[in-house]
């Protein structure tokens, strides 16, 4: 019982670290290497895409997307989706997919005369699913060592790290104060009744 116990707190806390992880702003520096356009039809993973871009119906299955393709300074390839968010989750607001497509367009830089850029973006990358992130700003960056400190993670973090303190500790001061007490009197009068008589 113990062990189904534990399974369950260590799972809940996973989806949670998952949950933020893929929702929380990250940034990656890398150089662009080119940006286009692709007609996408959303399967399996429709989840992991956001809705059809603010201004239109939505009713078409299949939509353009475009994308920024990059290269960080290990080598590595990276691909981001570049689309609006609008009203929905995660709440970033985004409706400037087209003019951030410009921008990455015009910060596009070649391995001689590399021009860095943060991207901040939400979400993951996977190839076998073919989930890629969702870029939310582009801006340029003198090297590829500048360190970037996360604050509004911090600030997020923080918070919700007081809020579920705050609920944790009135929750065991309510159990204390009322449950505790009302347990205790119940099996008192179970035992009068049993032993009593």
């Amino acid at each position: 019982m113990v062990y189904v116990k534990w399974v369950f707190i260590v799972t809940f806390w996973l989806l949670v670290g998952a949950f933020l992880h893929y929702t929380l702003p990250q940034h990656d520096i890398a150089r662009i290497t080119d940006t286009y356009e692709k007609r996408v039809d959303p399967g399996e993973n429709s989840w992991f895409w956001a809705q059809a871009d603010v201004g239109t119906d939505g009713t078409v299955p299949n939509r353009d997307v475009f994308f920024i393709q990059t290269r960080q300074d290990d080598g590595d390839v990276m691909v981001y989706r570049n689309e609006d968010t609008g009203w929905g989750w995660p709440p970033y607001f985004k409706f400037d997919t087209s003019n951030l497509q410009a921008e990455a367009a015009d910060l596009r830089s070649t391995a001689d005369t590399p021009q860095w850029v943060v991207i901040t973006h939400y979400g993951w990358r996977n190839e076998f699913m073919t989930i890629f992130p969702n870029a939310i700003s582009v801006r340029p960056v003198d090297s590829p060592d500048v360190r970037i400190i996360p604050w509004l993670n911090i600030i997020i973090l923080v918070t919700l790290f007081a809020l579920f303190w705050a609920v944790r500790v009135r929750w065991n001061r309510f159990w204390e104060r009322r449950v505790d007490p009302a347990l205790t009197r119940m099996g008192d009068k179970i035992d009068e009744k049993r032993f009593g008589r």
